[in-house]
């Protein structure tokens, strides 16, 4: 039997719902909002990768990331490049991950 996180990872993306994204006229990048798992995020994402490295979530293309919990508007994850807030639940850790792994892909797909 799997535990709880385990079928929350199972199903996290299901209900990914992209509800914005708007390419910005200088600079390059599109910022995406969407809404994941009972979050709210807002994400700048880029067709290629960042000349720093450390400006670049996790490899993945995405170099400002935010997330809230809808239930109490908490911010449980933020990235400007750089951490500022580290994730504060497993499930917002697994959110971003998700989010790092693919977010950009389908944006540039």
């Amino acid at each position: 039997m799997k535990n709880t996180n385990e079928r929350f990872e199972d199903d996290l993306g299901n209900d990914l719902r992209i509800t914005k994204t708007t390419r910005r006229a200088s600079g390059g990048g599109t910022w995406v909002g969407g809404t994941i798992a009972g979050h709210r995020f807002d994400a700048l994402v880029f067709p290629e990768h960042a000349e720093n490295e450390d400006y670049e979530l996790a490899h993945s293309r995405i170099s400002k990331l935010w997330l809230q919990r809808i239930d109490d508007q908490q911010t449980v994850f933020n990235w400007d490049r750089g951490l500022d807030v580290a994730a504060t639940t497993d499930q917002a850790q697994a959110i971003v991950d998700f989010l790092a792994a693919g977010l950009a892909d389908s944006i540039y797909a």
